[in-house]
């Protein structure tokens, strides 16, 4: 599969009163076409931030993307003004944003926020973006279009609104979409209908997705490949086959062994990582995990470990990774 989108040593800093917090630290990774990737880890990670960067909605200030290249179908994106960026966006990179509740204009209705971006984007007339709306509702599998087209979100639940947001987002079959949290406040049943939805129309118009998510079960289900951040920082990348079953990185064994488990004994206790998350506003030296670490060794704390390859398109940071039990 082709490069679709290649990041090279992003870094995004807010500025605080506290300093300046580096939010997303020198990350690089690549998404093919077609592919599907997971970007998982704790709130406060830099998951969100990262895909924020990559649609240049950085709020700035206090935001800044400080270094870094997001190249996009060959094309440097950081390199664009704003006009340039206005028609990449939802035409060719489309996002699907926390909380389908409020995200969605309460002013406008259904019929005009998604005709909006099909009238932007692709030309078309009212009456064709009207016919193309109709034809989007019926895709997400919403039942009597024309109705809720002429309503308000109020009026709508949570299952309904989130499966606009993803009509919005792939209206104009864009090249790829970025999932962020797509199935927050929603129950497991609507969890699960909205992701194979996602997947089977990615699927149909041939787009690359990134799926960023706090839960592995969603991950290990839909994603080619798994990406973990930990303090701003990817920590591991790996085939999602590989690494529920054998991470080579604490910080994940820690992620995967705090998944309750079915066959579990009922007395034994849910599995925690001790300690806190890093503070970003402060310089580390050495590896960002490493005071809550039980494999953590002297060099740890001295020198940050390179992000190296440790198995089959399997890559992490950290200088015990071959001593990682499977979990």
């Amino acid at each position: 599969m082709s490069k679709l989108l290649e990041i090279n040593n992003l870094s995004t800093n807010f500025s605080t009163p506290r300093g300046i917090l580096k939010a997303v630290n020198n990350i690089s990774y690549n998404v093919n076409s077609g592919e599907i990737v997971g970007i998982v880890g704790e709130s406060g990670s830099g998951k969100s931030v990262s895909a924020l960067s990559i649609m240049r909605l950085v709020p700035d200030p206090p935001g800044k993307i400080v270094n870094g290249e997001i190249i996009f179908n060959g094309q440097d994106i950081l390199k664009l003004n704003n006009s340039e960026m206005r028609k990449l966006r939802s035409k060719d990179i489309s996002m699907i944003f926390q909380e389908p509740m409020t995200c969605l204009n309460p002013v406008l209705t259904i019929n005009r926020q998604l005709t909006e971006t099909l009238e932007l984007h692709l030309n078309l007339t009212p009456k064709q973006s009207y016919e193309r709306s109709k034809d989007l509702l019926s895709m997400v599998g919403i039942p009597d279009a024309e109705r809720i087209l002429k309503t308000f979100p109020h009026t709508l639940s949570g299952g309904m609104r989130q499966r606009i947001m993803i009509a919005i987002a792939i209206s104009c079959n864009p090249k790829l979409i970025i999932a962020d949290e797509p199935t927050t406040a929603l129950d497991v049943t609507i969890q699960a209908q909205i992701l194979d939805l996602l997947k089977t129309i990615t699927s149909d118009i041939g787009s690359a997705m990134i799926i960023i998510t706090h839960n592995l079960g969603i991950v290990a289900k839909y994603a080619d490949r798994v990406l973990v951040m930990y303090g701003g920082k990817i920590i591991e990348n790996s085939p999602a086959s590989d690494i529920y079953y054998s991470p080579k990185h604490p910080y994940t064994l820690g992620l995967l062994r705090a998944v309750p488990r079915l066959d579990a004994p009922i007395k034994n206790k849910l599995a925690t990582i001790d300690g806190t998350t890093p503070d970003l506003t402060e310089s580390i030296i050495g590896c960002n995990f490493s005071n809550r670490c039980e494999f953590s060794i002297d060099k740890c704390n001295q020198e940050q470990p390179p992000f190296s390859i440790v198995g089959k398109e399997h890559y992490s940071a950290c200088w015990e990774a071959n001593k990682i039990p499977k979990p």
